[in-house]
């Protein structure tokens, strides 16, 4: 059963725009220029999922050309991290855009995580972020053991990170130990049947959203390809992984799918879909019980899989 907190931070989050005037909301995106638009309201928009707490540290680097930036504590370990694949649409957000939302879970598991700025359409469109992607992991295997690195990413960033794994089994290159994926986008087809049902439950998702993101990101190329779409790739020999999604939420059944097809592949897969959740809802802890026990279920993960006593 949703808790009643929960109830009320969904209502909050739906009414959030309904003092504005109409000029200032965006209810639809039909537009290249809405996407821009979009974009703003997520970077501005952001801080709301969190602040960054005191005993964090923020260390802005740039790698390869690419801005990245990590956040860490005290007494962290040296040499265990998350590199964290932001979330936005593959059309918007930025470290610094999600870096309230990073920083959760870096002082609850007490590991250090690295946040990057992979290049977004639709000025770059694919493979630009999935390149970005590889740059910044390739240079990581320069300085960390992959059994010590874990992915975790959100939205259009767990899109990422599942098509950076498929190009690293492809390459024959270090996987990481494990991966967490928050609502992840998998099928930029949008063919999921939540896709339809979940229409009217779903009221944080900006109408038309994902078709527009899908068509600049994709540009020239099949949605189908595995690469754009993890859904429909080979998932065999992909490291554990850890899966959240909402069940009201449109990308619901882009989780369960993809967690069904990598189950069947002989992939070590968790899934937790909860009960009249919303999309990335664990990026809301500690507001809700529903993202707090999603984030103590991330955390005992995360120490399981990188080995956090030794």
């Amino acid at each position: 059963m949703t808790s009643f907190r929960s109830k009320l931070l969904l209502f909050g989050l739906r009414y959030k725009d309904i003092l504005k005037p109409k000029s200032q909301r965006l209810t639809r995106i039909k537009t290249v220029n809405d996407i821009y638009k979009f974009r703003e309201i997520v970077e501005t928009g952001a801080e709301k999922f969190g602040r960054l707490p005191k005993d964090l540290n923020v260390e802005i680097v740039n790698i390869n050309g690419i801005n990245a930036e990590w956040l860490s504590g005290k007494d962290f370990p040296k040499d265990k991290l998350i590199l964290y694949f932001h979330g936005g649409g593959l059309v918007s957000g930025s470290a610094k855009s999600h870096r309230g939302i990073v920083a959760k879970f870096v002082k609850c598991s007490g590991i250090k995580a690295l946040t990057f700025d992979y290049a977004l359409a639709p000025e770059k469109p694919f493979p630009a972020a999935l390149n970005d992607a590889r740059k910044v992991y390739q240079f990581l295997l320069e300085n960390y053991k992959p059994e010590n690195i874990l992915f975790m990413g959100d939205s259009g960033g767990g899109n990422t990170l599942l098509a950076l794994l498929l190009t690293l089994k492809e390459k024959s290159l270090p996987m990481p130990v494990a991966a967490i994926a928050l609502s992840s986008w998998t099928d930029l087809t949008n063919s999921g049947d939540s896709n339809k049902s979940n229409r009217e439950k779903d009221k944080l998702t900006t109408e038309n959203a994902n078709e527009m993101f899908s068509q600049v990101y994709c540009g020239e190329e099949d949605p189908r390809n595995p690469l754009i779409s993890p859904l429909f790739g080979d998932l065999s020999g992909l490291p554990s992984l850890l899966m959240f999604a909402g069940n009201d939420e449109l990308m619901r059944d882009d989780t369960v799918r993809f967690a069904e097809n990598a189950k069947k592949a002989g992939v070590d897969v968790e899934m937790e879909i909860a009960e009249g959740m919303f999309h990335c809802y664990p990026a809301v802890a500690p507001l809700i019980p529903e993202a707090t026990f999603a984030m103590e279920k991330i955390v005992q993960f995360i120490h399981r899989k990188i080995n956090f006593l030794e």
